[in-house]
């Protein structure tokens, strides 16, 4: 059928909804009539999708192996860039249907956790859009990480069973399923494929996701003879593959489970990726990396590369030497951490037990890699820290780092720790493959589809809506700084947002909150160098500062964080717990709950980011200066005009960078000066001399606020003045508790003192967010690193 004979979206959108419920529309559920109208989409865009794949499929192209892609709800995701979401308003309308309801029964899609997996999301977003030949590639969770519960303020894992019911955004691909082989297993890996609309064009990109399933299904034999425990037990071990995401490895088997989800979806990815390189380029592989990059997004994916090495000696009977080349030539990989013990190391009992001919590569790679470093001057006993095997475990950032074209960071102060320190060795070896790749979002899910009222805004007054695609392009509207008239439209739409989530989160947790307070967030995965502690105890300050010194002329504040922690992540709960405490205390005070609300979103993800960013005044960026390798929700709270209280770490230094000190709010020790604060650093005295921190600390423990006898804050209290195996307070807390409490003081005032003048720096951060689109960090990527030309399926889109 031509283009021209196809039913338009709006014909198509009935007969779907009634193939799903068996029934009009008018008579269908909301949830029947979401996926109907979610295949209408699909349909809309399929023989474009088919298109797609094909022209990549014969180009160089490029592959991003990620553990993760946090990538939310899809549907109005897909409406928006698709340019549909009027039509599906009006059709919905007509079969007596509220858009908004209806785009409320999809569930997020439970495929990633943090940042990491939200930049791949966003990265395969604006892969689509600028036409690059990009697909990625991961695995098919059921569960994902975990639904998050507060019980009596402790969080609770639960199941996401986010895919129990039909999910039309997932088209299963069974004829293309692989075979993967453990030494104990084969596992058959079985494609699934989410499509990736872009904006402003015809293409649709692909993110390949792997299921596991065992060679049979079912061990009828063992079933029959009684033996029922016997018939699934095979089954359920390679469901474990692809049933959890990051499987808690505090123990010897989570980690063997961890492995071997690497290994799955590398080995199936590469597999693939070799099949469709000889189906359009012949069987000679010396040219593979030609037509393939592999980005490995961290040290998850890094199996790929002796993956590699095996497919290329073993399956295709290449020598080592041209298989190295090939390989070497293949992959670039992404540090995310400066912190060496986040690198993953793993036990070389576990690859002897997994895949032994596995271990015979790493164990040549290392023999290679050793031989090499002599060659180089480099004496033995310097270069054995840094040999992919050594002291019983496999280094797996190490293996990335020999075996990798490019090695780059995720924002500049990052990749200069990352050359100085983390990875100081490996730039003295091959300076030539470091770079850096400031991260970014996508304006498209991070401000055309959450905060539409300021997108209509800045289309009236860019005169269209190119900025969608090109978004320094919004830095043209700085002239409008000191605009009365847009000034004002700015504070009410944001007055409007915050409207919108006082009355969600109401429907969802039950809390009450004042629209007109200071919205003041803190969103992100809870770790200690992130130092959601720090927030809540000076939350705990502001209380005692009320209720026992009496303090009265203060801003009313609404103080939003959102955060899951590991399952294995003993402190970072009792912190979770600690907050929500505080909360307890705060909101159920008669005299301090006229001034503040603490609100704990729970099971924090997209969707809840997508009501809390466009809502938020205060965008809490305090992680220990050189700890955090970049963020993103800085970016995603900067384009939605929310100014920045945070140190000199990450992203946060190019943000400054880009709006002046004077449009943001800037604390805390220097990461150069860290190291000098830290020599003698005695946070006892500091919990002595610096005022009112004595008595936050103490509620830790002296009954002002409960643990339920669990220990948990006398943990979190002694980790700052005492240690507990470390040195105390790693994360330098108290040291910069001081300037925190002054700096966070001053801004508050300052955003009721002139509010015109808080809006013009909204306004001027809103305009200075070009250079933070993912739009640009692919674009760097494919030009700098990755060699990829755009490919669009129809020119001039």
């Amino acid at each position: 059928m031509t283009d021209s004979a196809q039913p338009s979206f709006t014909q198509s959108v009935p007969g779907h909804v009634r193939g799903f419920s068996g029934a009009r529309p008018e008579n269908s559920t909301v949830k029947k009539y979401w996926t109907g109208l979610s295949a209408a989409v699909l349909e809309r865009i399929a023989d474009d999708w088919d298109a797609t794949r094909k022209a990549y499929a014969a180009t160089r192209r490029q592959a991003y192996f990620s553990a993760e892609f946090l990538q939310g709800r899809a549907l109005l995701n897909n409406l928006t860039n698709l340019g549909l979401v009027d039509e599906a308003r009006q059709v919905a309308a007509e079969h007596g249907f509220e858009l908004t309801d209806v785009l409320e029964a999809e569930h997020d899609a439970a495929l990633g956790n943090g940042g990491l997996g939200r930049l791949a999301a966003c990265f395969l977003d604006s892969a689509v859009t600028l036409d690059y030949p990009l697909t990625g590639y991961g695995l098919l969770y059921r569960y994902g990480l975990f639904r998050q519960e507060f019980v009596d303020g402790f969080q609770k894992e639960h199941p996401d069973a986010w895919k129990e019911s039909f999910y039309p955004f997932i088209v299963r691909r069974g004829t293309q399923q692989r075979v993967v082989r453990f030494d104990d297993m084969s596992v058959r890996a079985v494609p699934y494929d989410m499509p990736i609309t872009g904006y402003g064009t015809r293409n649709v990109g692909t993110l390949r996701l792997w299921d596991a399933k065992p060679m049979h299904e079912f061990d009828y034999n063992a079933f029959n003879s009684q033996r029922f425990s016997d018939a699934i037990l095979e089954r359920e071990a390679v469901h474990d593959l692809t049933r959890v995401l990051y499987p808690n490895d505090t123990t010897f088997a989570g980690k063997v489970l961890r492995v071997r989800q690497q290994y799955f979806f590398v080995s199936a990815s590469l597999q693939e990726m070799i099949d469709n390189y000889i189906e359009h380029h012949g069987e000679d592989l010396s040219g593979f990396h030609e037509y393939n990059s592999v980005q490995l997004n961290d040290t998850h994916p890094v199996l790929g590369i002796p993956e590699l090495m095996r497919l290329l000696m073993d399956e295709h009977g290449m020598g080592w030497e041209d298989a190295w080349e090939v390989t070497t030539k293949t992959f670039a990989y992404t540090n995310h951490t400066v912190l060496e013990e986040a690198l993953e190391k793993w036990d070389t009992a576990i690859f002897k037990q997994l895949f032994w001919r596995i271990w015979e590569i790493v164990v040549e790679i290392d023999r290679r890699y050793r031989i090499d470093m002599e060659s180089r001057g480099m004496a033995p006993q310097d270069a054995h820290h840094f040999s992919p095997v050594h002291d019983g475990q496999v280094h797996m950032a190490w293996i990335a780092c020999y075996g990798s074209y490019s090695v780059n960071g995720v924002a500049a102060m990052h990749t200069e720790i990352l050359k100085r320190e983390t990875l100081s060795y490996w730039y003295g070896m091959y300076p030539e493959r470091f770079n850096n790749k400031t991260n970014g979002v996508t304006p498209r899910r991070w401000l055309r589809m959450c905060n539409p009222r300021l997108s209509a805004l800045l289309d009236r007054l860019s005169g269209s809506d190119a900025w969608v695609t090109d978004l320094p392009r919004l830095k043209e509207l700085r002239r409008y700084e000191d605009d009365e008239s847009v000034l004002n439209e700015l504070r009410e739409i944001k007055a409007a947002n915050k409207r919108d989530f006082a009355a969600w989160i109401y429907e969802r947790q039950g809390i009450e909150i004042d629209p007109d307070s200071i919205f003041d967030t803190q969103i992100k995965r809870l770790h200690e160098y992130k130092r959601q502690l720090m927030n809540a105890l000076y939350i705990l300050d502001l209380y005692f500062r009320i209720k026992d010194d009496g303090e009265r002329d203060l801003p009313k504040r609404t103080f939003i964080f959102g955060a899951k922690a590991a399952p294995g992540y003993t402190r970072a709960k009792g912190i979770i717990k600690l907050i929500n405490a505080v909360g307890e205390l705060v909101n159920n005070d008669p005299d301090v709950s006229r001034y503040l609300t603490v609100v704990f979103v729970e099971n924090y993800n997209v969707s809840p980011a997508e009501q809390i960013i466009p809502a938020t005044d205060i965008s809490e960026q305090i992680s220990t200066a050189g700890k955090e390798a970049s963020g993103t929700s800085n970016m995603k709270f900067m384009m939605n005009g929310a100014l920045t209280l945070g140190t000199m770490d990450g992203a946060n230094v190019e943000i400054v960078e880009a709006v002046g000190e004077e449009n943001a709010y800037v604390f805390g020790a220097r990461e150069e000066d860290l190291p000098e604060l830290t020599r003698n650093y005695n946070p006892a005295a500091l919990y002595e001399t610096v005022p009112g921190l004595k008595r936050v600390l103490d509620a830790l423990v002296d009954g002002t606020l409960d643990d339920a006898s669990t220990g948990a804050f006398h943990d979190i209290r002694g980790s700052l003045l005492e240690g507990h195996g470390t040195a105390p307070d790693v994360y330098y807390v108290l040291g910069d508790f001081a300037d925190y409490r002054a700096t966070r003081d001053r801004m508050s005032e300052e955003f009721y003192a002139d509010p015109q003048h808080w809006a013009r720096m909204c306004w001027i951060n809103i305009c200075e967010s070009g250079r933070f689109s993912s739009d640009r960090t692919i674009n760097d990527y494919a030009t700098e690193v990755w060699n990829l030309q755009p490919t669009p399926i129809h020119q001039g889109k």
